[in-house]
């Protein structure tokens, strides 16, 4: 059985030898610095592209996600051009 550390996203989830059990989210604290971001129309449906030009890493695509719950039910399908969401500027 694998043993998650702390900060990952599959820490709180029940694990067996097959399979993780569903993703618990974890509330994320907003920061002073977030801010808010429309998206604009070369990163519809496009989150890794976002997140490249932000943070160096089209991998960090979940941020938005995350740190938007309730506008992005569907990280890629929701994520379309004047839609406005809280983006971090840093996280851990």
């Amino acid at each position: 059985m694998a043993i998650y550390d702390s900060s990952s996203h599959y820490s709180k989830t029940k694990q067996n030898r097959f399979y993780l059990d569903l993703l618990v989210p974890r509330p994320v604290p907003s920061e002073k610095d977030d801010f808010v971001y429309t998206i604009e129309s070369q990163y519809n449906h496009r989150p890794d592209l976002l997140a490249f030009d932000l943070y160096g890493d089209a991998k960090l695509w979940w941020v938005f996600a995350e740190f938007n719950p309730d506008e992005l039910n569907d990280p890629i399908v929701d994520f379309t051009s004047g839609k406005t969401i809280v983006v971090p500027t840093r996280f851990s």
